[in-house]
């Protein structure tokens, strides 16, 4: 190590600095700004560090936001694709359950003429929603099957499986159907593909004809 003061100008240094206090204080402000450019020296190193890894991040985060967007794009498109499939889908089924009622109309063809419907192809679907709230709860649809000859018309619901709660839903379509379309009420009709015990006993019990195919436990 190269020694930048002899040892006889170290000890004229320190004695200086003792008797000296005008130097004493220089050397000591000295020495505090060297520690001071010191620090300032590491702040800047890690202020560069830290700007390194602030530019790597804000790039990453560019490149997620990119992916990002590219993947909202596709959810839009998906959720688009899955509503225009939903409205098929549900027309489809509109479409499936008319003409499910209008076979099933056509098998029990026989039967319903004997209870007084003359005409299967001229039952009509009556939809009603109560917004007032005067026969049901506010804003409660109803749908009904009507067939009407004359003055009097005929009230059907068509099911694949008739149970009991089924039966009571029914009698009450009906009082609302019969206060709105105007024609006296020859007959209320069910017509299932299937029915349980209870569904028939409870129809019994409200008047209600029953035309099925099979008897379920």
């Amino acid at each position: 190590m190269v020694e930048l003061l002899s040892k006889e100008e170290r000890l004229r240094v320190l004695k200086t600095l003792e008797e000296d206090s005008e130097f004493r204080y220089a050397m000591a402000g000295a020495i505090g700004l060297l520690e001071v450019l010191k620090r300032l020296d590491s702040i800047e190193a890690r202020i560069e560090e830290h700007s390194k890894r602030i530019e790597e991040l804000t790039k990453r985060i560019e490149e997620h936001s990119k992916v990002l967007q590219e993947h909202s794009k596709r959810i839009e498109e998906l959720t688009k694709a899955v509503g225009e499939l939903k409205v098929s889908v549900g027309s489809i089924g509109r479409r499936m359950g008319l003409d499910l009622e209008k076979a099933i109309f056509s098998v029990y063809r026989d039967a319903l003429t004997g209870l007084g419907i003359r005409d299967v192809d001229k039952i009509e679907k009556f939809t009603y929603r109560d917004l007032e709230g005067k026969f049901l709860e506010r804003g409660a649809k109803i749908e009904i099957d009507v067939y009407a000859h004359d003055q009097e018309a005929y009230l059907i619901e068509v099911k694949s499986m008739l149970e009991e709660g089924d039966v009571d839903w029914f009698n009450e379509k009906c009082k609302v159907a019969s206060e709105l379309i105007g024609k006296r009420i020859a007959r209320r009709i069910i017509v299932a593909l299937n029915a349980t015990k209870e569904a028939l006993a409870r129809a019994r019990e409200l008047g209600i004809d029953v035309v099925y195919g099979a008897l379920v436990d």
